[in-house]
């Protein structure tokens, strides 16, 4: 259907071990570039409340997007949400026309990714300041036959959003800061493995 986006993400070990998989098997290689989004909410916390997403991405091109909810998510495996998203020619512009609506900047998130498409889906592995991912997006059906060609089961699947593994890694480690940057991670040794997999589907 037309906006809804289904997906599921795994905590990878190796991703260079997933990387080599996914040429072995002739996925189509788009690079890797460097993301830093915005995230906005108006004065009474509305759009976090209502579990929606508004944001704003630049990684080489400029990105105004809102996520929903769906009322499947999470049944299956998959993370399901409704997706509306258009580019724009200019951050900084489209930044002060979000704060003239009574939207503020509440949080910065950061990541590197780097893309594949294989089989109808699209691959992404993700390194965000506390650990390796990979998102795959498409269909239910392609998406479980990408998984499995990867060697990657139904356990250990997350369907959790970025921003929610590190919500529950700011509270149980007490973390001092609210952007989920690299420089705010810079230095730290926390083993947040535990936690992270609490979030992994059981088989």
């Amino acid at each position: 259907m037309k906006d809804i986006e289904v997906e599921v993400k795994y905590r990878l070990e190796s991703p260079d071990a997933v990387r080599q998989r996914l040429v072995a098997e002739g996925a189509e290689g788009f690079g890797r570039s460097f993301e830093s989004n915005t995230r906005y909410d108006n004065a009474d916390g509305g759009i976090t409340q209502a579990r929606c997403l508004l944001r704003l991405r630049k990684d080489g091109k400029t990105r105004l997007t809102h996520k929903s909810p769906h009322a499947d998510s999470g049944k299956g495996g998959f993370k399901i949400h409704r997706e509306l998203e258009v580019e724009v020619s200019d951050f900084d512009t489209m930044d002060n026309i979000l704060k003239a609506l009574g939207f503020q900047p509440v949080q910065i998130y950061e990541k590197w990714r780097e893309t594949f498409h294989l089989n109808g889906c699209e691959i992404c592995l993700d390194t965000l300041p506390f650990g390796e991912f990979m998102e795959i997006e498409g269909e239910k059906g392609w998406i479980d036959e990408v998984a499995e060609t990867l060697g990657l089961s139904r356990s250990g699947r997350i369907t959790a959003n970025y921003l929610s593994l590190f919500e529950a890694l700011r509270q149980e480690y007490a973390l001092p800061f609210t952007d989920l940057t690299f420089a705010n991670f810079q230095g730290r040794s926390d083993d947040f493995t535990a936690t992270l997999a609490r979030f992994e589907t059981e088989a």
